[in-house]
């Protein structure tokens, strides 16, 4: 409920963890109640009436296309060994519905124990969620990038995007990304990842420049302080499975940006190298906003 009223806990994996205690409470700030972070009557009753009151599981029907792949099942950690791969896809059809039902594959085997999501035609129990799509922008890895190069921009686009009064607003204590209108109301809110001391969140105001879904990533190992000393400059196919995931939120601050991950797991609970990672379904949905001159703000 809370990912279809736009308060993303980010992975679902069915446990109260840190990022869904968050979310509840970002919800129940924004909604007027009381916030205490605790899923009472009178949150879940709002819960319900803005998520739609629909049901919070939902019966999928494998089809012949989610266990067709293509997939990558094994994708190396390193990633000068990952620049030598021609796609960065989905390992399995698990991976994948996951990624497409914005759960955890510990929760869908949980939910579905003896199912071997490898079949078309199997029915398994997912969380009811507003799909990204997030499988069909990944589903051709090879795909040239689709992107709103910088030499695209124009004065206009700029001066709509600032017109709108949107911003993006990523605060370092909280590990939080909150996309709010003119007013401050909160129009999406999810967890992210937000640097390291190593590489710390860059305090200030910055702008969306380029926006990308389905981005190559440029490794260069100098602007990593834990490369591995042999590494040289990399180019990584795209994929869900890229480092940076499906999609890459460009700022006017060089070398940062808002981004995915293939790790969902991970996110809002490790550090990354300084920019703002986020789950692939939540990045997507922050394109609807992040346009060329959008406010982006570090705090």
């Amino acid at each position: 409920m809370l990912d279809r009223s736009g308060f993303s806990p980010g992975e679902i994996d069915g446990m109260a963890g840190s990022n869904f205690l968050k979310a509840v409470s970002a919800f129940q700030k924004s909604r007027g109640l009381d916030v205490s972070g605790l899923l009472d009557e009178a949150t879940a009753e709002r819960l319900h009436k803005d998520a739609g009151d629909v049901p919070a599981v939902v019966t999928y029907v494998l089809t012949d296309a989610d266990i067709a792949g293509p997939f990558q099942p094994d994708i190396p950690s390193d990633l000068v060994e990952q620049s030598k791969l021609e796609m960065l896809g989905y390992r399995n059809p698990l991976e994948a519905l996951a990624e497409e039902f914005h759960a955890s594959p510990n929760l869908l085997k949980t939910l579905n124990e003896h199912q071997t999501f490898a079949t078309a035609g199997e029915q398994v129990v997912v969380p009811n969620v507003v799909s990204t799509k997030v499988t069909e922008i990944a589903k051709d890895t090879k795909t040239k990038p689709t992107q709103n190069t910088k030499a695209a921009q124009t004065t206009q686009s700029r001066n709509q995007a600032a017109a709108a009064g949107i911003r993006i607003v990523v605060t370092k204590r909280s590990s939080d990304l909150a996309v709010e209108d003119e007013s401050g109301r909160v129009l999406f809110y999810a967890p992210v990842t937000t640097g390291s001391s190593h590489d710390p969140l860059p305090i200030g105001n910055w702008k969306v420049t380029v926006v990308q879904q389905m981005p190559a990533f440029h490794y260069n190992p100098e602007l990593f302080w834990d490369a591995n000393p042999t590494h040289s400059k990399a180019t990584i196919r795209p994929g869900p499975n890229n480092p940076v995931g499906v999609a890459w939120i460009d700022l006017t601050k060089e070398h940062y940006g808002i981004h995915g991950t293939p790790e969902p797991s991970t996110v809002g609970h490790t550090q990354s190298h300084g920019c703002v990672r986020m789950t692939n379904w939540d990045v997507l949905r922050v394109l609807e906003w992040a346009k060329p001159g959008t406010l982006v703000v570090f705090q």
